[in-house]
């Protein structure tokens, strides 16, 4: 599969290959799942905000897998390749996985009984943007390890084992929230965010999604022509 050339292609090549295709139909599944499963719940404690951190965080998981990949396409031709396209096309998916999870949970809840006098639908607006927001950091994680990884396995593993064992690590520390990505999720699924809160999830986004796809992008221009292997 070519590098990029512009969006069409960057998009095209986000479903190119069974594999691709694959990890979207396992990410908008697993959306599907666990917004159903939750529904399940009992009434009184069934919330959109319940069904949102449930889906939205399960799907992250494999979504920046697909940003692995993309990036990685770029290292046949890593002096040419253009990354703007690729990136962008990276962030729109995730947009679009963000925007699914959210239908999809919102469809679950209006589908089962809710409670007389209850408040289902607190803070849609803002869990919404944050279940979107939550794609976004996790897809820019996994193009920036991409860039960075020679190995797309390794990446896919790192985009689960970095976020992750750096908030267990910090777990008892006050920057966390400043640095762990599974940190501002939780506060962006809560659908609690105070001024506070999205001060911490810039300064993630700058260092994950950000600083880490500019050290890529680097590097990228270092590496030798065809190393990359399509998936």
């Amino acid at each position: 599969m070519n590098a990029d050339n512009g969006l069409g292609d960057a998009l095209r090549r986000s479903v190119g290959t069974r594999t691709r295709r694959r990890l979207v139909t396992i990410t908008l599944l697993a959306g599907v799942a666990a917004a159903v499963g939750m529904s399940k719940a009992p009434p009184a404690g069934r919330t959109f905000a319940m069904l949102t951190e449930a889906a939205q965080s399960l799907m992250s998981i494999t979504v920046p897998f697909l940003g692995v990949l993309l990036t990685h396409d770029l290292r046949r031709t890593p002096r040419t390749a253009r990354l703007a396209p690729t990136l962008l096309a990276a962030t729109l998916l995730a947009a679009a996985f963000g925007v699914f999870g959210a239908l999809t949970c919102a469809l679950a809840l209006i589908l089962t009984p809710a409670v007389p006098g209850a408040n289902p639908w607190l803070n849609v607006e803002t869990l919404v943007l944050g279940g979107v927001l939550v794609q976004v950091v996790a897809q820019l994680t996994g193009t920036a390890l991409g860039l960075l990884l020679r190995s797309p396995v390794v990446a896919c593993l790192g985009t689960i084992v970095l976020p992750m064992g750096l908030w267990l690590v910090l777990r008892a520390s006050p920057v966390q929230g400043w640095l762990a990505p599974y940190a501002t999720a939780r506060n962006l699924l809560s659908g609690q965010m105070t001024p506070l809160a999205w001060l911490q999830w810039g300064t993630v986004l700058l260092i994950w999604g950000v600083g880490l796809n500019a050290v890529g992008a680097a590097r990228l221009r270092r590496v030798p022509v065809g190393s990359g292997s399509a998936s």
